[in-house]
């Protein structure tokens, strides 16, 4: 039998109620402004990041997918450039279009889920990255003849031509069909070279772990996720709310927090808008006067 990954402490995802899953596709959309959408440059650095292999820095592309530049390499995160989630469409245009990006040298992965893992984003990539992904999944990448694949079990760490990457805890699951649930691992990334270090949550519900992460690295960028935590009962354990993400920042001791993981698709009750405000709000409760909030727009570059 296949080995069968587990959270901390054993706490396992929501339970799927069938009367309450039924409820919530009647009410999903009940009192939600839907006409709202998160910000959105319009005149993304393209030309610049073809051509930079000196200057750090980092681009949100949408949901859980950022264009890292440091040390002279070029990273993806969960790259995901597909109009669709299954039945829901992007609900904002790419911050930047797979085609316009220069060669890849290094794409991290988080999980299996598809709006995590999407081979068809995958084979669009330029140059020949080497994928980091967690234990369980190098088998679907070589079945598509991809390779160059690294599986990382927890705290498990790498060196990549002056990067240092570490596989992290996260709380989460993981299934791409029916008969493979949590039979591949799930976590979030660091990021660390001699100018910084970035901290790639994945998808993960709050949870004791982020003490830890935060006693083993000094992180100057956390890209944390803060969306899809609507009904609780549904999410609660697996993602967090803005405001468990900004405990989670403040557990990590971060410096910068970068939210990521809303508006770009809607896959639960809350939109990114209400999770925007949410954020800014208990950004504001928390006093976080010594710590910086850096909230994108869809494309926006930060050097």
């Amino acid at each position: 039998m296949k080995r069968r990954f587990q959270n901390l402490d054993n706490i396992d995802k929501n339970k799927i109620n069938l009367r309450k899953l039924y409820r919530y596709f009647r009410i999903r959309n009940k009192g939600k402004d839907l006409t709202k959408r998160i910000p959105v440059n319009e005149n993304p650095e393209i030309t610049y990041l073809q051509h930079n292999r000196s200057d750090l820095t980092y681009t949100w592309i949408g949901h859980s997918t950022f264009f890292i530049q440091c040390q002279g390499l070029n990273i993806l995160t969960d790259p995901v450039f597909s109009k669709r989630m299954g039945t829901e469409k992007r609900l904002v245009p790419l911050g930047i279009d797979v085609a316009s990006l220069p060669d890849i040298d290094i794409v991290i992965i988080s999980h299996a889920h598809f709006d995590h893992l999407d081979f068809s984003s995958i084979i669009k990539l330029k140059g020949n990255p080497r994928y980091y992904v967690p234990q369980g999944l190098s088998n679907l990448f070589k079945k598509r003849k991809i390779t160059s694949v690294s599986e990382a079990n927890w705290w498990d760490g790498f060196k990549h031509k002056g990067i240092d990457l570490h596989f992290v805890p996260a709380q989460h699951w993981s299934r791409r069909n029916l008969f493979d649930r949590n039979q591949a691992h799930w976590g979030g990334w660091i990021i660390h070279s001699a100018e910084h270090t970035f901290y790639f949550a994945g998808d993960t519900g709050y949870f004791r772990g982020f003490c830890e992460i935060g006693k083993h690295f000094a992180i100057d960028t956390a890209f944390m996720p803060i969306g899809d935590y609507e009904p609780v009962w549904m999410s609660g354990l697996q993602h967090m709310n803005p405001e468990e993400s900004v405990q989670a920042f403040l557990d990590l001791d971060a410096q910068t927090f970068v939210p990521m993981h809303y508006g770009t698709y809607r896959l639960s009750m809350d939109t990114g808008p209400e999770a925007l405000e949410r954020l800014e709000a208990e950004w504001l409760r928390k006093n976080t006067r010594n710590k910086n909030l850096n909230i994108l727009k869809i494309g926006e570059t930060i050097f």
